[in-house]
């Protein structure tokens, strides 16, 4: 009898020994003449469980996890083949694992459970079954379908993904185009590789969609050149696609036509702005545009254009395939749908968790990340990117909502969630965060370019407990000219964490006058 196990093939799992452990465990299989049969499937994205090894029975998928080489003898000894067994590294049933079963996997449904470059397991998981409803609808019903869906941008601005594909729909031109932005790049992010590592064809559905609710039939994947892994992934899935008449002319024997390619990043992350990032791809530097006019009428190559995250584009087969009522029966208010948020930073359990809009941000910290990995108590949290708000215990109450968070001078951004214990000096994070600015500005404008390195230095004086009010005050000053006067995002919202970390981690910063005084009197 074969005996069907999972090994996962992602980035983080291949760095914690996967490939190793995909080796030993057939060696061993053959040594002990058991028949096994290794698939290698995407991750479950918990990571603190990596490398999770699954096993196949009629009851379902049995974990064991975090498995090391040193422990494939007992694994063996126990025959972890038949699924239920007494291992230390055992789990009981996966999908039973609190951490996933207390989740709304909409997007990330499919991850971790199939083969990411198996057409007939994304089939056979409900995969183009949006594309071919897609194929039997005109343009506006498309494009209707995903303003009723509530979807919104998974970036930075979270903009109404339907407006922008009507804007496009409505813009004349021959050629039109749709660009992902995979250019993912804010600190503990990791949602975007893990749909194009684990669920390739998800994101090529969704762009497809997207292609024939615009008119548009050339699509491009900026993608972050850090990603090697995902890069030959869609390029393997993109042949596929072709390979089987779900790209290119006639799709699935219709009149429709759409191409794709995939693009590497040119390394910056200011080319995840929309802008900066069309200016890549036409082969420039990655500078910032002035808007208007917006992308959606004058974008890639002077046309009319779609960009979209990641994420967006990755929701619009279950919008197609279900519905939009279905999809905009998760959340709440105006942010409608889910959110794979990504835990990182000093978390116990760090991982994805996909969930709809409206629990707490102390419920995904505790409840899914179990506080802090070495123990020690939580101090701040970063939600957003490098260019989110510092957060205090007082807002870890906030429901994870784009109005909510905004509200406090917040961003959700695309879910990222950094955590820092207590031992953190959040003086040295706000001159991180102007520090980054003055790194990845693109230079275009004076605010963010001249801004973030007159900011370094008066936090170095800061730190170094000289004149630390009238600093303060001029980091103040500082803060609000870059906030006002920059060109984009990237100097426009580079103050947010240190006006947060000046607001409300305040003794980080006037500490050092008090240590400087105390030293001078001595």
């Amino acid at each position: 009898m074969t005996f069907c196990i999972h090994v996962p093939s992602d980035t983080t799992a291949k760095a914690l020994g996967a490939d190793r452990l995909n080796k030993l465990l057939a060696a061993t299989a053959n040594e002990r003449k058991v028949d096994l049969s290794i698939k290698r499937n995407g991750t479950r994205a918990l990571y603190w469980l990596e490398p999770l090894i699954e096993v196949e029975t009629k009851q379902g998928r049995f974990g064991f996890g975090p498995v090391k080489e040193a422990d494939i003898d007992s694994l063996f000894d126990a025959e972890f083949w038949r699924g239920d067994v007494v291992h230390p590294l055992a789990l009981g049933l996966v999908e039973d694992i609190p951490y996933l079963k207390q989740q709304q996997r909409l997007t990330f449904a499919r991850a971790g459970v199939i083969d990411p470059l198996s057409l007939a397991d994304y089939q056979a998981k409900e995969g183009y079954r949006g594309l071919k409803n897609a194929l039997a609808m005109d343009a506006q019903p498309l494009v209707d379908e995903i303003k009723a869906s509530g979807l919104r941008g998974r970036g930075g601005a979270a903009f109404p993904t339907g407006i922008k594909w009507q804007t496009v729909l409505d813009a004349p031109a021959e050629q039109k185009y749709v660009v992902c932005n995979a250019d993912e790049g804010d600190s503990g992010t990791f949602a975007d590789r893990l749909v194009m590592e684990c669920d390739p064809f998800m994101l090529i559905e969704g762009m497809t969609i997207a292609g024939l609710a615009v008119g548009a039939t050339q699509g491009y994947i900026y993608l972050r050149s850090e990603y090697p892994l995902a890069f030959k992934t869609l390029h393997d899935a993109i042949a596929i696609a072709y390979e089987n008449n779900l790209l290119g002319a006639g799709i699935l024997g219709s009149d429709k036509h759409f191409d794709l390619e995939v693009r590497l990043g040119a390394g910056a992350y200011i080319c995840g702005e929309e802008t900066s990032l069309l200016e890549s791809l036409e082969g420039k530097r990655g500078l910032v545009r002035a808007k208007p006019p917006l992308p959606a009428i004058v974008g890639l190559f002077g046309q009319p254009t779609v960009v979209n995250n990641v994420l967006s584009l990755a929701a619009v087969p279950f919008i197609l395939d279900k519905g939009a009522k279905a999809y905009a029966d998760y959340g709440m208010g105006r942010s409608l749908g889910t959110l794979p948020f990504q835990l990182a930073g000093n978390v116990k359990r760090g991982g994805l968790v996909e969930l709809a809009f409206g629990p707490t941000l102390r419920e995904l910290m505790f409840d899914f990340g179990g506080g802090t990995r070495n123990g020690r108590p939580l101090k701040a949290v970063q939600v957003g990117g490098p260019l989110g708000a510092y957060l205090p215990e007082s807002q870890w109450d906030i429901p994870l909502d784009y109005e909510a968070f905004a509200k406090e001078g917040a961003v959700l951004g695309h879910g990222g969630v950094v955590m820092f214990d207590d031992s953190v000096d959040m003086s040295e994070q706000a001159r991180f965060s102007m520090e980054f600015c003055v790194a990845e500005s693109c230079g275009k404008c004076t605010p963010c370019r001249i801004g973030s390195t007159r900011g370094v230095e008066v936090i170095d004086r800061i730190r170094s407990g000289e004149n630390v009010d009238g600093n303060m005050s001029l980091l103040s000053d500082l803060c609000e000219t870059m906030v006002d006067g920059s060109l984009c995002a990237m100097g426009g919202m580079t103050p947010f964490p240190v006006q947060s970390a000046m607001k409300h981690f305040k003794d980080d910063f006037t500490k050092r006058a008090t240590s400087t005084t105390n030293t001078e009197e001595i």
